[in-house]
């Protein structure tokens, strides 16, 4: 029996990926039977963003950030939540792998590498002081942000920007990836109501195994969107969530 759960509205929408930044390049590889995978190399310009912040970014932070400015458009005062199961993984391994050869850790490197290390880069490259949050829940990691900004629009915020981003692990990592990353990011512009589009999430509990053959979380709930389907269920973090078009 799932919960009531949730259901907010889609004020804007930006996705990006190598090879995939047009909506029309979405819907395609949303529609194939077997999406082919994704490109590991790559990332967006993020030209709205100044050159001295911009040069900070790694692939994740240039395709979370990309896509938040897409999104948000000339809006400010929006509070941001950003998700990522893996986050700056590629940054914490150099930075572990300097110390044990005992070089010198770098405080950029080392600020970069935290979990909200893009969400603050946005924020200061925006001069914009509103709340942002960033957030890790392993495989389920999406649906417990989307959880978190439709709380926040419960307690009156008008407009809510989830950002959601990933990207393959390091080598070091790749024997314990339960399955196969690629890189992604996306965007919504959320609120209570208003939108083009509107979704519903709702969850209950599971002990049934996850499908670690199928595609990461976010991007599957990408495709369930960029497809237009009516419906996705999965299982994650010993939740059974679906996902649906409407209340």
């Amino acid at each position: 029996m799932y919960r009531a759960g949730v259901s907010f509205s889609i004020l804007g929408h930006a996705a990006w990926a190598p090879g995939l930044a047009a909506a029309e390049e979405w819907a395609a590889w949303a529609a194939a039977p077997a999406p082919a995978p994704i490109a590991h190399a790559g990332e967006p310009g993020v030209r709205a963003m100044p050159p001295m912040l911009r040069r900070r970014l790694g692939q994740l932070g240039k395709m979370a950030l990309d896509v938040a400015y897409t999104a948000l458009g000339e809006r400010t005062g929006v509070p941001t939540v950003f998700c990522s199961r893996h986050g700056e993984t590629a940054r914490a391994i150099a930075l572990l792998d300097d110390l044990a050869r005992g070089v010198p850790l770098s405080p950029t490197a080392f600020g970069m590498s935290v979990h909200n290390a893009n969400a603050g880069l946005f924020s200061i490259a925006r001069s914009d002081q509103a709340n942002h949050i960033a957030l890790a829940a392993g495989s389920g990691t999406l649906e417990h942000a989307v959880i978190e900004a439709c709380g926040l629009l419960a307690d009156g915020e008008p407009a809510v920007l989830l950002v959601a981003a990933d990207c393959p692990l390091p080598e070091a990592f790749a024997p314990f990836a339960d399955r196969a990353e690629q890189p992604h990011a996306f965007a919504w512009l959320m609120a209570a109501d208003g939108g083009t589009e509107r979704l519903s999430l709702q969850w209950a509990a599971s002990d049934a195994a996850e499908d670690h053959g199928g595609l990461p979380g976010t991007l599957d709930v990408l495709r369930f969107y960029a497809a237009g389907a009516p419906q996705l269920e999965r299982v994650a973090g010993r939740r059974r969530w679906r996902w649906s078009r409407g209340d």
